[in-house]
């Protein structure tokens, strides 16, 4: 099988996976958007999955997107930054972005709206939270969260969406829904907290557990292997 038809492939078995989540879990939600998750993958690679319909790509390494997004500044894709923000990189964050998912601290977020050029519409950010307390993951607590998003709304040049999380690892679906579940609860929390925001995005959701997270209230799934095969190795940023 040809590497276009493997990813178109993919794409259509994830799709089909997405749709029988739904039918199963909630068939009267809106169906969650798949992201790509495409580091270390080429741009002839990200346009064959633009091919098989992916309108949206996550990226995680800041130099290697710029080159991507030059490589395929013709084709309209959505781009996501999903790794981790650091303060030297949010000004080509804030430039050639539409969304960013991994935003954890009130610096970061200060500096993306002081960077987001004028004319640009508002960035979306989607906060992330630690939901497990995972030494080894970034994102907020949860009690953080609620002053993030405070601060995030307002700020003139960022659209607060929702909120981000990898849950702790684990095959047991029982679990993945109840980690899934509490940052469901979260967003629950804010949109009592904040009524008039948009808060309408729960990015949640991977090759092993997106069914888990479908069934608690995803609305943007992060798949990156499923589609496109086995990571190549990380090229440093």
């Amino acid at each position: 099988m040809t590497a276009t038809n493997t990813i178109v492939s993919n794409i259509a078995a994830i799709q089909a996976r997405i749709a029988a989540a739904h039918y199963l879990f909630c068939p009267s939600a809106p169906q969650a958007t798949l992201m790509a998750v495409s580091k270390t993958r080429s741009a002839k690679e990200i346009q064959l999955a633009l091919s098989a319909g992916i309108q949206h790509i996550g990226e995680n390494y800041l130099q290697e997107a710029l080159a991507k997004q030059a490589e395929l500044q013709n084709n309209a894709i959505c781009w996501h930054f999903i790794g981790p923000v650091q303060s030297n990189k949010t000004r080509d964050i804030a430039e050639h972005f539409s969304w960013v998912h991994s935003v954890d601290r009130a610096k970061i977020i200060s500096r993306l709206n002081d960077q987001r050029p004028s004319q640009l519409a508002p960035l979306n950010i989607c906060l992330q939270v630690n939901i497990n307390d995972e030494a080894s993951k970034a994102g907020a607590t949860i009690e953080e969260i609620p002053a993030l998003a405070e601060l995030v709304l307002n700020q003139p040049r960022l659209r607060l969406r929702g909120l981000m999380a990898i849950p702790a690892n684990t095959r047991d679906p029982a679990q993945q829904r109840r980690n899934f579940a509490a940052v469901r609860e979260l967003l629950h929390t804010l949109r009592q907290r904040f009524p008039r925001a948009q808060l309408d995005t729960l990015s949640m959701g991977m090759s092993g557990d997106m069914e888990a997270a479908i069934a608690e209230g995803a609305t943007i799934l992060r798949i990156g292997s499923d589609i496109f095969g086995p990571r190549a190795a990380a090229k440093p940023d």
